[in-house]
Order: structure tokens, then sequence, then C-alpha cells
């Protein structure tokens, strides 16, 4: 029967149908090998092209994903640019570029070993995992290389570049140094939207690509008078987590506030209370009770009274600016669309919050951590505030807790548009943190100018989406609290204000020139390379050959003149022989010389004990050498010292 069913398989499978192309693709294909056959694109680059260069920068995706209708469409836009200037008779240069860096990496690697959050990367190990990192780098690449020159687009994509190239990086800091010296970097302490799961602030950009529309939570809270028993702020907010953070209220001055008074009705065996409330006349419809205005206030006249703080986490001396706090200030900003008038601040989560807290020296409450959880002294409260598997958990314990304690006026559901991190899906929080920013805002106006002198088609996207853009454009944060990234060129003294930029390499070298002088002697002649075998794991033993021990004694000889203060030697044991012979030779203690396990071969991996040849073969060029890595091996990149 299993023959008969084999046989059946086959008889289905041979009776298929071939696949068909349509004359169309099939002339693509002529022409495409046609263009590879002869080499077509590198034709169009002669160097001597009559008008001169023609730059076009473009932007390299990411590997780690196939094509997607985007590229496609705008690689065959881009493309189109590329050979109209070359028609045109100047040299349009076309390199490819792999973006190789940053959280999409990162989270493909903590999803594949099951890491939950920047904490946990830290305690695997960041070089551990800024390996792995660089293996998921070109996980797609050959499958670009084909689809790529199928839309039939002229590019270079063999000698293309890489972002974690250490050249790129140079270059970068390279521009970060330029832009520092024209002015226009800073570090400083902003509001701005935080993935608590990766554990880094988004640019704009970044944010705006992550919007959903989703269901939260609102509540209108009771912020007792100090000075008037029984009367209460009524404010609104839809973000009940940054309550503990909550330092004063804000009121508009031009806008007409009312004070009410809400009598509850009695129960059964107790007496009827009542409870004063304030806020905007013209949102006096939020209350559901019945009610009775007993005064009417300028908002101007609320200005500078005092209330009683929600919670005790932080209302004690040590608070800086404790004097200004928990006190009502006037904001322009402060609106009646919606909530009840009156706005409640907490300067660490929000950008109109913190200006306010700014102008009017408010204190400062950050009650949460940069991955997302409450704080240890925020004793009522455990865990994330916006979890992405239960974004309102934070708010409904929030709201319990007021509900107990007789500060919840009202809750209620609603629905918004709130931003999620376009890449792990958390929801983002509005956090004041430090970065570092490029000051767009000082040439924000020659933008706008130089626009206007763009012809853009359609128009409407200059004049619009483009131009409202840059018309608003901010300060652009750059810095990203993460691992697999270029490091920013700033190196910072610990005790005092003085910083050092980085221009490249070169600039490295200076500030860290040593007055030492170090000898490095390679080891002797080893059995491993009489037998022409790689030999990188120092547990293999491979002793110093006759002429191996020669030559260590000759460049002991050779040493006798110099002044020897310390011998490092790498674990094996051929450097180990001779080390010893050398110390013999110029009068050193064998028993001071110090081996470090640190200091080794590039390790090869599956390849040791192989031939060298096997090794070279292993790579296309030289330049593979920094990224591909043999099994169990490293590659230049990640070979290191220490």
């Amino acid at each position: 029967m299993a023959n008969q069913n084999n046989s059946n398989k086959d008889e289905v499978v041979s009776k298929e149908a071939p696949k068909i192309k349509s004359k169309f693709a099939e002339r693509e294909e002529e022409i495409l090998k046609f263009w590879q056959e002869n080499d077509i694109f590198k034709k169009t680059l002669l160097k001597d092209s009559p008008k001169g260069e023609y730059v076009f920068y473009d932007g390299p995706p990411f590997a780690t994903g196939l094509p997607h209708f985007g590229h496609i469409l705008a690689g065959t836009m881009k493309d189109y640019v590329g050979r109209y200037q070359t028609m045109k008779g100047k040299h349009v240069e076309r390199k490819w570029g792999w973006d190789t860096h940053g959280l999409p990496i990162e989270n493909i690697v903590e999803k594949e070993i099951g890491l939950k959050s920047k904490k946990d990367i830290e305690d695997f190990g960041l070089e551990k995992f800024n390996d792995l990192a660089r293996t998921k780098v070109f996980t797609y690449a050959d499958d670009w290389k084909k689809i790529i020159p199928r839309m039939g687009r002229f590019v270079d994509m063999e000698n293309d570049y890489r972002t974690m190239n250490p050249s790129f990086t140079e270059t970068v800091w390279w521009v970060f140094k330029q832009l520092q010296e024209k002015g226009l970097v800073y570090e400083g302490f902003k509001s701005m939207h935080l993935c608590p799961h990766c554990g880094t602030t988004l640019s704009n950009f970044e944010v705006s690509q992550g919007y959903k529309d989703i269901t939260d939570l609102s509540v209108t809270v009771k912020f007792g008078l100090v000075d008037e028993p029984g009367t209460s702020f009524l404010a609104w907010t839809t973000t009940p987590w940054t309550l503990p953070g909550n330092v004063a209220l804000a009121i508009n001055p031009d806008i007409d506030y009312v004070k009410i008074k809400v009598v509850h009705e009695k129960e059964t065996g107790k007496v009827a209370s009542e409870e004063k409330f304030i806020l905007a006349e013209s949102r006096l419809p939020v209350i559901k009770t019945p009610y009775e205005i007993i005064e009417k206030i300028q908002g101007k006249d609320l200005v500078g009274k005092s209330y009683k703080p929600l919670f005790n986490y932080y209302d004690n001396d040590t608070l800086k600016n404790r004097e200004n706090g928990f006190k009502v200030y006037d904001a322009p900003f402060v609106t009646t669309e919606d909530g009840t008038g009156i706005v409640h601040i907490a300067p660490a989560f929000g950008e109109d919050d913190m200006n306010l807290g700014k102008e009017k020296k408010l204190p400062f409450i950050q009650h949460v951590g940069i991955d997302g959880s409450y704080r240890p002294e925020v004793t009522d409260f455990k865990g994330k505030v916006k979890p992405i598997e239960n974004p309102q958990a934070a708010d409904i314990e929030m709201i319990k807790f007021l509900a107990q304690n007789g500060t919840l006026f009202e809750k209620e559901k609603f629905t918004h548009s709130y931003p999620h991190c376009y890449r792990c899906d958390t929801p983002l929080l509005n956090y004041a943190t430090s970065s570092w920013f490029v000051e767009v805002t000082k040439f924000k106006d020659k933008l706008v100018k130089v626009n206007e002198n763009i012809k853009w088609v359609p128009k409407e996207v200059g004049e619009g989406r483009f131009g409202k853009w840059l018309e608003g454009a901010r300060d652009w944060a750059i810095s990203r609290s993460r691992f697999w990234g270029a490091p920013l060129p700033v190196w910072k003294c610990e005790t005092c204000p003085e910083r050092h930029f980085i221009g490249g390499v070169e600039d490295i070298k200076e500030k860290t020139r040593s007055t030492n002088n170090i000898l490095v002697v390679r080891h002797g002649e080893a059995e491993s390379n009489t037998l022409g075998i790689l030999s990188s794991n120092p547990k293999i033993m491979h002793h110093l050959t006759e002429d191996g021990k020669k030559q260590a004694v000759v460049a002991g000889e050779n040493l006798k003149d110099s002044k020897v203060d310390i011998i490092y030697c790498s674990p094996f044991l051929r450097t180990k022989e001779t080390a010893e012979i050398i110390a013999d030779s110029i009068g050193y203690s064998k028993d001071k010389i110090v081996f470090d396990e640190r200091l080794h071969e590039i390790f090869v991996g599956v390849l040791d004990g192989k031939p060298d040849a096997e090794y070279q073969n292993f790579f296309n060029d030289r330049e593979e050498k920094f990224w591909k890595t043999p099994e169990g091996g490293e590659n230049y990149t990640t070979v290191k010292i220490g």
C-alpha cells in the first residue's frame, strides 16, 4: 500500500501544470540578463561625464525583512532620478546601503532568546547581545540582492556600505562634531515619548508611525483646598497613573469659574453630607449630580491658592522647590474643550507641564522609572504603568485607590488616538528625560524659505504636509539609550563640567597617547606553524620547535639593552615558552610574567586545527572578515582585548 500511495503521489505531481510566465516577465528577464552580461550599469558611470557629478542621497533599508511595496515604489522612483541625471550627461554614483543598527534588530534578538526588558539585556551581557545582533543584520540580504535588480534598478549592491562599519561610525562622529562647532548641538532635559520596553526615547517621526485608537480611562479628581476644608478643585486627567507626580494645578486666568455645592442624599441612619467644588463655569454639564452654584470666581482670583497633595511619597523637606508646590498657577494652554478647566500638572510627564514647571520653578517628581515601573517609594502601587498585556491595569488600580481615599469624583471610558512603539507595540509614555539635540529651531526659518523655492509635484505636498512640518519643526533628539548602535562621541569628566567632542579616530589617538613604550614580540615558530594549521584554542598544546626556541633566544638578545618593567603574555603554550626564554635572556624573573587570558588569537571556531587556506576560502574578500563569522568563532569586529 505504501508503494501504491507513493506512486499515486508521484503521478499527481507529474500532472501538475508548469508555471507559465507572461511575455512581459520573459522580456524583462531577457533585458536584465543583457544588462548584467554587458555591465550596462557600470558603463553609465564613466568618470569623464561631461556634466560632472550628481549626488543622490538614499536612506538605506534594514535587511531583517523582505522588501515590501513601500521599498519597491520608493526604489523605482529613486531609480528614475539617477537614470534621468545620467542621460543628462552627469556621473551618478549609486551605492546600495544597509541600515544595520537600531531597535528593529535588537527586538529580533530579544524575541529569539526570550528577553523581556532592557535590564534583561544587561544581565545577559552587552557583548553577547551585540554579537547576536550582528549575526541578524543580513538575514535577508541575499533575497534583496535578487529582488532589487529584478525591479530593473541600477544600483551597486556588491560594494555596499553598512552603518555598522567603523568608517560609517567615524563619519557620524565627524558630522556631530561639525554641528557642535557650529553651536547646533546641546544636551537637554525634555519631555519626550519613551518606550519603556525598549528603554529609549523616540523621535517625533518615530512616534508618528505608531498611533492607535484605543479605549482608555479618565478620572476627575478632588484636590482639597488647604484654607477651605470641604472645598475641592476638580481636575480631569486621561493619565491617572501620573497623579503621584502631581505638583500643581493650572487654570486659565481669563476663564470664569464657579464654586458649586453638591448635597449627597442621606443613607439610612446617616445625616446628609455636602461637598463644594470649583471648576470652569462652561464645564458644568460634566456634573451629573444635582448641584447649586454658590459663587462665581474669576480665574485670576484662584491663582496662588494651595491644596493638599494627593500622595505623601515625596511631600517632605527634601523635595526641591517644595515651597512652590501644590498651588494653583495660571497657564494659557488650559482650555474648556473638555475636562473641568483645571489641569493636573506633573512636570515629569508632559511637555506643557514641564514648561510650566521650569517657568514657575515647581518641584519635579518622577515616580516612574525609565522601564515604566513605579519606583520603590511609591508604596501603594507596583509594576508597570502601561504594560503591553493590559495597558489599563495601572489606571484601574489608581482609580480604586482614589475611591477608597475619597478623592475620586468620577471616572469614565473614552476613545482616543494613543502613540505606541512602532517596533514592539508597547504604549509610549510622555516622559522627561535627557538627550542630545540638534538645535533645528536655530535654522528652521531658513529651511522654510528654501522649501518655498522647491518645485513640489503635487504642490500641496510642499505647501501642506511637508511645509507645515517644517514650520512646526522642533529640536531633533538624536541620542538613544540602547546598545546596538553608533556610540555618541562625547567624553565627559565625572568630576567637572569639561567635555571633549570626538570627530574621528585621530581624535581618540590624540586623547589616549601613552608615555609608555610597548614592545610587541611574536612567538617563535611553533608546531602549528610547521603543520600549516590554525591554532586559536589555548587548550591545544603546540610547543615551540627547535628553530622557534632559537628565534626566542635571538629576540631576548636584542632586548638586553631595553628596560623591561613588566612582561604580559597570552595563555598559549608557544607564547609562554617564548616569554620564558626571553625573560631568562634579559634577567627578568619568570615568576613575574603576567599570563593574561584576555590576550588571544582571533577565535576561528570550527575551523580550528584546519589548514589556513580553508579559513581564507571561508571569506569572499577581506571586508567580509569584519562581519562574517565561522561557527563558534569571531570576526574582525568582535575580536577584542579586554
